[in-house]
């Protein structure tokens, strides 16, 4: 019905730059709100980044590094990740709460991983 595939994902060096894409595709649908998790080997999965109702937030751990945005267009959130560290290195997942027929869903993709050296 409705499917979320994540890109964007690698291997980058201590402050340097990556953005992470997540595309749904699909019948007709409306998104209400999207939102990027992570989670550490290890650790538990943690909240990093959301847009909803024209607003946007972020964990402090992110603030002022990371950046959320939208191409409603081409139905694709992306994450601009600038100044990374080490401790950024997790796999990271895409969450999408969208309506399609009259019926609301919560959407997963299905990860990306971001490994920061150094």
């Amino acid at each position: 019905q409705v499917q979320l595939v994540e890109s964007g994902g690698g291997l980058v060096q201590a402050g340097g730059s990556l953005r992470l894409s997540c595309a749904a595709s699909g019948r007709s649908f409306s998104i209400y709100a999207l939102g990027w998790f992570r989670q550490a080997s290890g650790k538990e999965r943690e909240f990093v980044a959301r847009w909803s109702g024209g607003t946007t937030y972020y964990a402090d751990s992110v603030k002022g590094r990371f950046t959320i945005s939208r191409d409603n267009a081409k139905n694709t959130v992306y994450l601009q990740m600038n100044s990374l560290k080490p401790e950024d290195t997790a796999v990271y997942y895409c969450n999408a709460h969208l309506n399609s027929g009259g019926i609301e869903y919560d959407y997963w993709a299905q990860g990306t991983q971001v490994t920061v050296s150094s």
